[in-house]
């Protein structure tokens, strides 16, 4: 088993109000999360900040807050590494509405030996918010907060990272939903539409 962290604690800047509370077909995005990484984990935290509105989370999930506030995504990743009681989580946005579960164990299954296991897409772009990072990176990270060097990227670029390429993950999912995030209006239409043939 691995920890499963859910970041909500960005500010929704795009979306002007809490993502994390948005619903798709009746069910919150935090909760759809929590639905999909529960039959992975017996330990599911939402990292989220004091700005963010309080979270009507069920006993399913433990809320942790940010110990880096204002330092971005890799504050978040670090707050819930620190928190996790198992060696390796999964990381996820929850802005996500279509997390895969079989594409989520595969980056499981790679990541003896790695300090992280990271989907590349296309143009050499990575998703460091659909990935597995093992508490090896807590240092690491903590030094990079502690520079305000907050691009993950930065911090990847000294860990020991797997990078798992399109045609591994495409065979999980074809349609790459995985990786569709939710940041406007029109983004939260055309997940409920896609929601509703699920």
């Amino acid at each position: 088993m691995v920890t499963s962290i859910v970041l909500a604690g960005g500010k929704s800047l795009r979306l002007g109000r809490c993502k994390a509370m948005e619903t798709i077909c009746g069910q919150s995005l935090v909760k759809r999360a929590i639905e999909r990484l529960k039959t992975m984990s017996n330990q599911i935290l939402i990292v989220t900040s004091q700005e963010q509105p309080d979270l009507p989370i069920t006993r399913e999930a433990e809320i942790v807050e940010d110990i880096y506030p204002g330092k971005g995504p890799l504050g978040g990743i670090y707050t819930g590494l620190l928190a996790s009681e198992l060696p390796y989580s999964i990381v996820v946005a929850c802005d996500m509405p279509f997390l895969n579960v079989e594409l989520l164990r595969y980056l499981i299954e790679l990541s003896e030996g790695f300090d992280a296991v990271i989907p590349r897409l296309e143009e050499g772009k990575i998703e460091p918010l659909h990935a597995v990072y093992s508490r090896k990176c807590i240092n690491t990270i903590r030094a990079e907060l502690e520079c305000d060097h907050l691009k993950i990227s930065q911090a990847l670029d000294i860990l020991r990272v797997r990078y798992v390429e399109r045609e591994e993950y495409h065979r999980f999912d074809p349609q790459l939903l995985s990786f569709f995030n939710i940041n406007s209006l029109a983004d939260l239409k055309q997940a409920a539409a896609i929601a509703m043939k699920e």
